[in-house]
């Protein structure tokens, strides 16, 4: 246990001291803690500045509006006030000792009177170090050093007590062994698997949070597998422990959850400007429809079809579930019922270019809309063959397919593939009112625009009264 040691060594931002000494001057005292004591002893950059106070939340707003440009009290039930000071956004908190009712997770705001009380509370040990400003005064009651050198993941109280108080604790330990590439020690690991169950009174919201953080980090299959081995994703996302299908002698398949994940892995790795959330859930999430529509045949074969339409609907079904936006939601659904339709591209030869017509690759592009870089990406990372023949043939398929996207994209703009008749045209040209008659004659016209590409505006007009007079919609003797 190292407690009141010097932290002259540990690297603060000269920010932080500043307002140490603003604080210092009305007499209280600020300690730097948790993440960015965490960050400031692994040498990483320090970055969200939290602090903690022997000062009343009526104080510290007081001697924040005094030297913040901003100052917000969003956080003032539980202690927390908020500021940007010298351009950059702080957060000071009272020293807390709160109970918990254990029934929510709300606790019952107690304010302490000890910095040691105040890191006792706390998530893990390697969060509940903190340093006084400016004085640099390093305290770390629970062994938070002695554990980053081991590189291990402890709670300060005992792990039932703590993940007692708030379950969320156990999602945010398989978070922190993503982000950091630590390992959970054993008691707490074990008490991760007794109280999966308690993650039922955590909402939604708060759940999806920390699963977003955990699927940002740089290593998420660690964190993932935690989750899976403790039974805590069983809790939230229990599509996927269930990608560990049994496999029998007699119909073997891929094993859908290593595959899975080595997809991410691989999604991970093409990734060129930073995390991708959605290409991250999708890549995960791809096969999620196969044990619902596993089969074996009577030759002892095994078939998965249509599972990216029942993958796509699972998906946007828990995602909804954990209340991801609308957008995040149709994004990644999107993509894992795309994610199968390249294959058989490269069967009518090769390249592909007597496989697929330009219509249907203008319709892959047109389906995939904005999604359609994601899912290049996703196809690619869908191959985990260790057949290397196999493996170098469909890459090459799928470079010789972006290249005729290119080739048809120069020619055309299939970024929003639109009728050669907008409704205004259709509506003069037929003498129709708005109504659903217009929006049948704009759908057949994009279904011609997708089969033959961009048309003169005189065969538009033609290919449009013929459909009408089929349709009975010929024109009025006034129209036109």
């Amino acid at each position: 246990m190292s407690d009141n040691s010097s932290g002259k060594e540990i690297t603060v931002p000269p920010i932080a001291d500043e307002l140490g000494r603003v604080f210092a001057g009305e007499g209280y005292g600020l300690h730097l803690v948790g993440g960015p004591v965490r960050d400031a002893v692994l040498r990483r950059s320090v970055s969200d500045l939290d602090f903690t106070t022997d000062a009343r939340p009526e104080a510290t707003e007081a001697i924040l509006r005094g030297c913040c440009s901003t100052v917000w009290t969003t956080g003032a039930d539980f202690g927390t006030i908020g500021g940007r000071f010298r351009g950059e956004q702080v957060e000071v908190t009272t020293f807390r000792a709160d109970a918990y009712d254990r029934v929510s997770r709300n606790p019952i705001v107690r304010y302490g009177d000890n910095l040691v009380d105040d890191l006792q509370r706390r998530d893990f040990t390697v969060n509940a170090m903190a340093v006084s400003v400016p004085g640099h005064e390093f305290t770390d009651p629970f062994g938070g050093i002695e554990d980053l050198a081991r590189r291990t993941i402890r709670t300060p109280a005992s792990p039932e007590s703590s993940f007692a108080d708030d379950p969320l604790r156990m999602l945010r330990a398989a978070r922190f062994a993503a982000q950091l590439g630590f390992a959970v020690e054993p008691a707490t690991l074990d008490a991760m698997r007794r109280m999966a169950p308690e993650l039922g009174r955590i909402t939604a919201e708060r759940i999806r949070d920390e699963f977003v953080k955990l699927m940002l980090a740089p290593d998420p299959v660690a964190g993932l597998r935690l989750l899976v081995d403790t039974g805590l994703a069983e809790r939230f996302l229990p599509e996927l422990p269930a990608l560990r299908m049994e496999i029998d002698e007699h119909a073997q398949h891929k094993d859908v959850y290593e595959h899975s994940l080595q997809v991410l892995r691989n999604a991970i790795d093409l990734e060129t400007d930073g995390p991708d959330l959605l290409l991250r859930i999708a890549a995960l999430l791809h096969d999620i429809g196969k044990p619902e529509t596993k089969d074996v045949t009577a030759a002892g074969g095994v078939t998965f079809h249509h599972h990216d339409v029942a993958g796509a609907r699972l998906a946007r079904r828990r995602m909804r579930e954990l209340k991801f936006p609308k957008a995040d939601v149709q994004a990644v659904s999107l993509l894992i019922s795309l994610h199968l339709r390249f294959y058989g591209y490269g069967d009518g030869g090769r390249g592909g270019e007597t496989g697929w017509t330009d219509s249907a690759v203008r319709r892959y592009v047109t389906d995939a809309g904005a999604q359609l870089d994601r899912l290049h990406a996703l196809v690619r990372s869908d191959c985990t063959t260790r057949n290397r023949r196999k493996a170098d043939r469909l890459r090459r398929d799928y470079d010789a397919f972006e290249e005729r996207i290119a080739r048809i994209r120069a020619a055309e703009d299939l970024r929003a593939v639109r009728p050669d008749l907008d409704g205004n045209a259709i509506m003069e040209l037929l003498g129709l009112a708005p109504g659903p008659e217009v929006g049948r004659a704009w759908a057949h016209l994009k279904e011609l625009r997708l089969e033959r590409g961009p048309m003169p505006r005189e065969e538009a007009e033609a290919e449009l009264l013929a459909w009408a007079a089929r349709e009975g919609l010929a024109p009025r003797p006034d129209a036109g």
